[in-house]
């Protein structure tokens, strides 16, 4: 069973090998790597140019083109896609361990299953041994949805047919489209998942939705409109109760 994993770049030259070796050292050979590249202004494509030319494990696809931010450039990315499952891997991001892939396609036996979800944590970059905060998607389910809890993105891995089915990332969101597609897959379309208790990715601290009181303001009002778009019940303060427990996330 193949599956497809997508990096979504843009003057990402200083982080995007640890990515691609981190692909390349999975222990699950059928892997299927589509790079979307945002017409990159550094090195970074002469890195991905390498990579694909070189790459013999697994097949290796790639565009550099203008694009309208990484909810679009994940949507071209699905859109080449042909394995029977696929996940998201930035360029800022690497598996944690060389088995990820193969434990996460395990479940994906089960003809029922439409995804599959684990855990993530976070690192300052320069620090990689330091855990500076621990996301674990175990207790969500869909009910927790109106509180804006999800399982962690770069953990979940889906069915093709089930993006074929619900349609892409919305790109009139900003910074919430991931969450947004969450809604639509656990709470509209009800697909069947499976929690799987391993540390999946490796993400450096610094991201879009994590930057900042602004970014943290904004991600309150799309999650909110997420839910209210999709038949959702819920409101910016029920969404900001995640905040008290992700405390304890944090590693000091």
């Amino acid at each position: 069973m193949k599956v497809s994993i997508i990096t979504a770049t843009y003057n990402s030259a200083k982080t995007l090998q640890d990515t691609l070796d981190s692909v390349l050292r999975q222990d699950y050979h059928d892997i299927e790597h589509i790079i979307i590249d945002g017409e990159s202004t550094d090195s970074t494509v002469d890195l991905i140019r390498n990579y694909a030319s070189k790459t013999t494990r697994h097949t290796v696809k790639w565009v550099s083109e203008k694009d309208q931010g990484i909810y679009d450039a994940m949507n071209k990315g699905i859109a080449m896609c042909t394995g029977d499952v696929v996940g998201i891997l930035n360029s800022d991001d690497y598996f944690t361990s060389d088995d990820v892939v193969s434990n996460l396609m395990k479940p994906f036996s089960d003809p029922s299953l439409d995804a599959v979800f684990g855990d993530i944590h976070f690192i300052h970059d320069g620090e990689p041994d330091k855990v500076t905060r621990y996301y674990s998607s175990k207790i969500f389910s869909p009910f927790w949805v109106r509180f804006g809890f999800m399982p962690a993105h770069p953990s979940l891995y889906v069915r093709r047919k089930v993006y074929e089915k619900i349609g892409p990332y919305k790109l009139d969101y900003k910074i919430g489209a991931d969450f947004e597609m969450v809604v639509r897959m656990f709470c509209v379309h009800k697909i069947k998942s499976e929690y799987l208790k391993q540390d999946f990715v490796t993400m450096r601290n610094g991201g879009a939705s994590t930057n900042g009181i602004r970014s943290h303001r904004l991600l309150l009002q799309e999650d909110t409109r997420a839910c209210r778009e999709n038949g959702i019940y819920s409101n910016q303060f029920l969404i900001a109760l995640k905040y008290l427990y992700k405390i304890f996330e944090f590693r000091f």
